[in-house]
């Protein structure tokens, strides 16, 4: 079976305020290029068979590293980006409540099926991602392909990966860190296993 190693970018420039990066093309912040190029260091000995990325600057410049250690061309696939955030996009939360407090208040309790204020769902997302996945699992069958995205999106696939309800991303992932891998082998029928959860490098 396919190892299914996936990685959220580094630190942006907006982490230290929390600030909600969707479809904003943020760039990593100098703490991100550090821990991309420790994820390169692994990518060097994980023989890998393919790395793909969102095509968003700071995913794009997570992976690079890795593909180039790895000796790899790096793909970039659009359906990799980030859930779209709506009206929330480049705001904190305290921002948000007294923006849109309600629409905060019911996207809090159920996060993928209640998203902000001209944002995308949790299911919508896992519909144009999901592809890319079970695109990637067909084409290396027996290999270790590396994927790197961005937390909610991730969070979403590894809930539908696993079986677990979509709006229970946060509960039950409270945080992917930057760069770290989370490892994951589908199974041919059924939930897929959870290998490995948030391991630095």
């Amino acid at each position: 079976m396919t190892d299914l190693v996936l990685a959220r970018h580094g630190e942006t420039l907006w982490h230290a305020e929390n600030r909600y990066a969707g479809r904003s093309d943020v760039e990593l912040a100098p703490g991100g290029h550090r821990q991309a190029e420790a994820l390169a260091g692994w990518a060097a000995g994980a023989r890998l068979d393919a790395v793909i990325t969102s095509p968003l600057q700071r995913a794009r410049d997570t992976a690079s590293p890795a593909a180039r250690a790895a000796g790899l061309t790096l793909r970039t696939d659009p359906r990799l980006v980030e859930v779209d955030f709506g009206s929330g996009d480049g705001h904190t939360r305290e921002e948000m409540e007294t923006l849109f407090p309600e629409a905060l208040a019911a996207f809090l309790a159920k996060p993928a099926s209640s998203p902000l204020p001209g944002g995308e769902t949790g299911p919508d997302a896992v519909e144009r991602a999901l592809p890319v996945i079970t695109g990637a699992l067909a084409e290396h069958p027996h290999g270790r392909v590396l994927v790197v995205a961005h937390q909610t999106l991730l969070r979403l696939l590894l809930c539908h990966l696993l079986g677990i309800p979509l709006d229970h991303y946060r509960s039950v992932f409270p945080r992917l860190e930057g760069a770290a891998r989370t490892v994951v082998r589908p199974a041919p029928h059924g939930p897929a296993a959870l290998v490995a959860l948030n391991v630095p490098c």
